[in-house]
């Protein structure tokens, strides 16, 4: 592959690593692979001359000093290479060039001509772009003279270069020196160092870019794994803080959890830490987050450290959460495995792996506080810190679980993790009264407001409940005391419902009576008022009468003559 302001790279094929150097090895150069027995160069070269005939249409030969073409053969095969097949197809050449040095006699001066001679036809035959020398130094091994030795080395060099062939030279790693001769590295134009530690008696494989002419490449140590799938490097240290941000909310299983959120659930592509003391909730909580995934049909990982797949299902059961469903459907994965079964670097490279393969929506490592038993406390938090910006470049929601081993270290993690995180619960058991009670805390929900008060957590075969607490005078109370103190305030509700209902009784009747006696007096006043009422008009038809009877009387005295009454 052509870079318009580099050198020619040609592609090996093995996952990361083309990556890693942007784009693979130098085209038409050397490059050196060199690390101690058994740490993958043969692979490694294997793989960079199989992909290279197979996938990008570069035959290639392969020069073996040590190992029999039979033997190499057989030792790829169940990595799914048909190197027999790529032969019979002239894209691929072995050539077996045995050197023992017990049946060989060093007389005057001498060349590496007749290697020259058998390479030549090699690549010729085939029409070769790629070489592989493995392992250049049973030439060393075979002659003394080692002047001599390292100048037709160099002349190897120069010509494999001068026919524009892509070569990759395995080297056994030397005493303070990259190779056993201390040559090969500077006469190469990049050199990769392969390497196979054990430490408390677990092992790691990782690879270092130690020189890259006329390119940049990464500087720092990379894990790669030899597995079934063949050799794979991640380059994990390169992660930063490119990440996705979504506005998208994420339910978490928990409908009273997600009501503490303001806007409900997490963003997608949080990171949340679940810490707290054994038997607090944490795998309960997780796994509520998981099923919850699944049923919105998106797929999730699940990591855990301590059970067993067939134990986490059958234990989430007890609290209504049924995962056969899913597993079986292919939306939940669980992978279980021991800490100390690999070293973290493997443990990472492996989880890396698995998330790139199953794509999920949601990954869940449970508990992180394990991995103190593999490594101090700045590796186990580079390696989840790494494990953190490849899920959210991703844009994966995460959720962590830190094992507390006491209830006045809630406030910090042994892993240092928490300031890493988008969200953080923590979950304590408190003994009062006799009894331990789960308590829930949301400490932080980075871009939400949220609810900063205490839930008693609750599991039943319903599910997770959180319920508020009760706010005494003596402080926030959770379970029996809680409910003893609900029942004393329900009971005191009743009492002081019925003086209400007693008291508005008693208004009543009151004002019953009260408008009884407005309505007697009334009539009083009705009758009263009649009475003057008759009174009036009795007064007023006497003196009607009066004057009637008086005229009359006027008119009886002046003798019947009503007109003299004027």
């Amino acid at each position: 592959m052509d870079s318009p302001l580099g050198i020619a790279k040609s592609p090996t094929g093995i996952e990361g690593f083309d990556d890693l150097t942007l784009g693979g090895v130098p085209s038409g150069r050397p490059t050196l692979v060199c690390g101690s027995a058994g740490c993958g160069k043969t692979l490694f070269a294997t793989t960079f001359l199989v992909h290279g005939a197979r996938d990008y249409g570069e035959p290639g030969v392969f020069v073996t000093f040590e190992e029999r073409p039979v033997d190499i053969v057989a030792n790829v095969a169940s990595l799914g290479f048909d190197v027999s097949g790529l032969i019979d197809r002239d894209l691929l050449a072995m050539e077996h060039i045995a050197i023992d040095p017990s049946e060989m006699a060093e007389i005057g001066d001498f060349d590496l001509e007749g290697i020259f001679l058998r390479l030549e036809l090699a690549i010729d035959a085939i029409g070769a772009k790629r070489v592989v020398l493995d392992t250049i130094e049973s030439l060393f091994s075979a002659f003394t003279n080692q002047g001599v030795l390292r100048a037709e080395i160099r002349r190897l060099f120069d010509w494999l270069k001068d026919k524009g062939m892509t070569t990759v030279i395995t080297a056994e790693r030397g005493d303070g020196t990259l190779t056993r001769q201390g040559l090969e590295e500077y006469v190469s134009d990049c050199v990769i160092l392969l390497d196979h530690r054990v430490h408390n008696q677990i092992s790691t494989r990782r690879m270092r870019i130690v020189k890259y002419r006329g390119t940049a490449h990464g500087t720092n140590e990379y894990p790669f794994l030899i597995d079934r799938d063949g050799f794979s490097v991640l380059p994990v240290s390169s992660l930063g803080l490119d990440h996705k941000v979504f506005e998208e909310r994420v339910p978490s299983g928990v409908a009273d959890l997600d009501a503490m959120l303001v806007g409900g659930g997490f963003h997608r592509g949080s990171s949340i830490l679940v810490s707290g003391v054994a038997g607090s909730g944490k795998s309960s909580l997780s796994a509520s987050f998981v099923h919850a995934a699944a049923a919105r049909g998106e797929r999730a990982i699940y990591f855990s450290f301590e059970e067993a797949p067939g134990q986490i299902v059958r234990n989430m059961s007890s609290i209504g959460l049924d995962f056969k469903p899913y597993v079986d459907s292919g939306l939940i994965r669980f992978i279980s495995a021991r800490p100390t079964f690999y070293s973290l670097e493997m443990h990472l490279a492996l989880m890396l792996r698995e998330v790139q393969k199953f794509d999920p929506q949601l990954v869940v490592l449970d508990p992180i506080s394990a991995f103190m038993e593999s490594g101090g406390q700045l590796e186990v938090q580079s390696m989840l810190l790494r494990m953190v910006d490849f899920l959210k470049t991703r844009g994966v929601s995460s959720m962590f679980t830190h094992l507390m081993h006491g209830q006045e270290s809630g406030m910090a993690t042994d892993v240092g993790l928490s300031s890493l995180m988008d969200g953080w619960i923590l979950m304590l058991n408190r003994e009062a009264n006799g009894e331990f009670n789960r308590e829930l805390y949301l400490l932080k929900a980075r871009g939400m407001a949220h609810s900063n008060q205490v839930r008693e957590f609750v599991m039943s075969s319903s599910g997770i409940r959180l319920l508020p607490p009760y706010l005494g005078e003596t402080g926030a109370l959770t379970g029996s005391a809680r409910r003893f103190e609900e029942a004393k305030t329900r009971r005191a509700e009743v009492a002081r419902l019925a003086d209400v209902e007693r008291n508005k009784a008693m208004i009543e009747t009151r004002r019953r009576k009260a408008k009884a006696q407005i309505e007697a007096l009334q009539a009083e006043l009705d009758a009263d008022d009649l009475e003057l009422d008759m009174v009036s008009k009795a007064a007023t038809e006497y003196l009607r009468q009066a004057a009637t009877d008086a005229h009359e009387m006027d008119v009886s005295r002046s003798g019947g003559d009503r007109s003299r009454l004027k």
